[in-house]
């Protein structure tokens, strides 16, 4: 260690200091606060006395050791020799305008962005070179969630919960104390549990594999995907009197009649979710939420984050392999890593003029 020649007043050697930040890499959205000494990170913890997203998980947590990767780029490379930064900039502002003067597309694949900030200079970038295409790509998908959302209220974002106002929690497959459209429903779901007047939220989880929600759930049913969507659906049909033809497993039925009693009995202090990647099923949970009128859903204040287009991402990779893209941005993906079937993006790629990724390793 070497010592100060002087010392800021702010840092004392042996005392820790900690500073309130946020992270958002594209799966993980929080409020943190870094705990350093003598300038250095060493923990994130959460940050309680935030308004939004308070609780980090296990990977923002551990998110610190990105920090101390002795792999990480010392700075830029083209063709994977290290260049200057005034070399490489030259270089790639010359093919930008190209592409531009081309008249090809000049694409931003992105993971989802959390920032105002980068959300302005992208729209700057887009001034400046006129077309450009930006694509947000997600490697764990909440798509159909999305897409639901975006056909019922006019806008790309996934609904949120506050489980603390809920009296009866209906899931269908969303593991809400797991990671489910973010995480952070523990915090709202456990105070909903605490017994306040002789009453605490009662939670009823249809779901295929054991989750944390299921282990805490008051009745939890097992069922196959495919059976849970049916469920959903006859559960819709028990509420708007509307029968449901199918099958399911001994029992089931008449669990749904409670379910759907209990949800009348409870009203708008009843909540349904589900976490099945399918847009009817979504459709049809947004559907119920409304008619309850649900004090738990509030569709005016949903979430911005994992806001991937699977669509935008497929028409790209088209675009790529027919040769309409002059450039490739990408930030904060791996699509040759996350992809389901990374051959035709490996293909397409040939076909663009420049392709940057940055990226810290």
């Amino acid at each position: 260690t070497i010592p100060y020649l002087v010392q800021p007043e702010r840092i004392i050697p042996g005392i820790a200091n900690y500073y309130a930040t946020t992270i958002a890499d594209g799966f993980d959205f929080a409020s943190i606060l870094v705990k350093t000494r003598e300038g250095r990170p060493i923990k994130i913890e959460n940050n309680t006395d935030a308004k939004v997203n308070g609780a980090g998980k296990a990977r923002v947590q551990a998110s610190i050791l990105s920090l101390y990767d002795s792999t990480r780029l010392q700075g830029p490379s083209a063709n994977g020799d290290a260049v200057e930064w005034s070399q490489f900039d030259t270089e790639v502002r010359a093919k930008l305008t190209a592409a531009k003067n081309s008249g090809k597309q000049i694409a931003l694949l992105t993971q989802t962005y959390a920032s105002p900030s980068t959300e302005r200079l992208i729209a700057e970038f887009k001034a400046a070179y006129g077309n450009v295409n930006h694509v947000i790509y997600d490697a764990v998908a909440e798509d159909a969630a999305l897409n639901a959302f975006e056909s019922k209220y006019g806008e790309r974002a996934l609904a949120d919960y506050d489980f603390e106002n809920a009296e009866l929690i209906v899931s269908f497959g969303a593991d809400i104390l797991g990671d489910w459209q973010g995480g952070g429903y523990d915090v709202g779901y456990a105070k909903g549990r605490v017994p306040k007047n002789g009453k605490m939220s009662r939670h009823i989880q249809f779901e295929s594999n054991m989750t944390n929600s299921g282990a805490k759930a008051d009745k939890r049913v097992p069922l196959t995907p495919s059976q849970i969507k049916l469920a959903l659906a006859k559960l819709y049909g028990k509420l708007n009197n509307m029968p449901v033809a199918g099958d399911l497993p001994a029992g089931t039925d008449e669990v749904l009649d409670s379910v759907a009693n209990q949800i009348r009995k409870t009203g708008n202090r009843a909540v349904v979710v589900t976490g099945l990647q399918d847009e009817n099923a979504q459709t049809l949970v947004l559907a119920l939420n409304e008619m309850l009128g649900s004090k738990a859903f509030d569709p005016q204040a949903p979430k911005y984050i994992r806001k991937g287009n699977a669509k935008g991402v497929t028409q790209l990779v088209a675009d790529m392999k027919s040769g309409n893209v002059g450039a490739l941005l990408m930030d904060g993906v791996n699509p040759m890593y996350t992809l389901p079937d990374p051959t035709d993006f490996a293909e397409g790629i040939k076909n663009v003029g420049l392709s940057l990724i940055f990226a810290l390793n």
